[in-house]
């Protein structure tokens, strides 16, 4: 029997001291936003995002939002190409050009194997189209 080290709490810090930033960039720019998504946050507070994977990038304007809860307002930002590998931890910054799309505060595994989602708290739900992100854009995850 597996047991997750952050859903018995036995991990009580951020053992991340350094690391290096994930670069990327956007393959596709959504435009939804749902508020009763339902979606339920891992409890592993990072990922690693692999060269050359794609992962799904959207946005909660929820307060409350961590691992393990369930989110329910979710704006769809776009599909992200991972381009420099690293490890994702929950309230790292994510930028797309230069401007701030906001923290990190969970993962959702629901389209696995297909892909992860990486959600971020921002200051307002909004879409990849309202944003104004472009395909290419570049996408960092930074400490």
């Amino acid at each position: 029997m597996k047991t997750e080290p952050y859903e018995v709490s036995l991990v009580k810090i951020n053992p991340f001291k350094v690391k290096g930033p994930i670069i990327g960039r956007v393959v596709a720019v959504l435009d939804l936003i749902l508020e009763n998504r339902g979606m339920k946050l891992i409890h592993p507070r990072s990922r690693a995002l692999v060269k050359s994977s794609i992962f799904e990038l959207a946005v909660t304007d929820e307060a409350e939002s961590s691992p393990g809860k369930v989110v329910n307002r979710v704006g769809y930002i776009g599909f992200i190409e991972v381009t420099q590998g690293g490890v994702a931890v929950v309230g790292d910054n994510v930028y797309i050009g230069n401007r701030l799309l906001g923290e990190i505060v969970g993962f959702n595994e629901d389209h696995v194997p297909n892909h992860i989602t990486v959600l971020v708290r921002s200051k307002e739900l909004t879409t990849g189209f309202k944003f104004g992100v472009e395909v290419n854009d570049e996408v960092q995850i930074v400490m």
